[in-house]
């Protein structure tokens, strides 16, 4: 298997685990918050920014051990800020297209016909929304394209090259 493609296979477990952890940070905060009485919305906002920050710290530590090889001319704390500046443009970037694609889905015809299409395929299995499809279905895109911008920048601006241009493979030690 190639490089690369072993590299992208290990981007989108970090990326899974990542997902996993920021999901669970972010619903127990906003219960816990929502218990001392703050109003639903607001408890869900700050879980969300909670379980960002910590799953940005998980993703950075998996990354840089198992997916990229750091360079070594650069250190921790610059190296980190980089990859926080990163992942902050693509969560900007998610929120875009997020809002790009509700925008197409509630202004244009055919976008509504597709996703009310959806909706009713889905509705078969288990009981949604229009709303909640449009979302599921633009949290997907997004998704697909921030992982693309996620691996391309990381790899960019923080991987090891060889001396033929190419990411280095990291240094992860096998078990025995």
């Amino acid at each position: 298997m190639s490089k690369l493609v072993k590299q992208i296979i290990r981007f989108s477990v970090v990326g899974g685990i990542s997902f996993v952890v920021d999901f669970i940070v972010t619903n127990v905060v906003a219960r816990l918050i929502r218990g001392i009485g703050m109003e639903a919305t607001t408890a869900a906002l700050m879980g969300a920014l909670v379980g960002f920050l910590i799953s940005i710290i998980v993703n950075y530590i998996l990354s840089m051990h198992w997916v990229f090889a750091r360079k070594e001319n650069m250190n921790r704390a610059k190296e980190f800020t980089i990859f926080l500046v990163l992942s902050a443009i693509g969560l900007g970037l998610n929120e875009l297209i997020i809002l790009g694609c509700m925008t197409l889905i509630n202004n244009v015809g055919w976008c509504q016909a597709f996703t009310q299409w959806c909706t009713d395929i889905v509705n078969h299995f288990a009981d949604f929304t229009f709303d909640g499809v449009a979302t599921a279905g633009s949290k997907i895109i997004a998704t697909a394209i921030v992982m693309v911008f996620n691996f391309v920048t990381r790899k960019i601006f923080l991987e090891k090259k060889d001396e033929d241009g190419t990411g280095s493979e990291p240094v992860v030690e096998e078990e025995e």
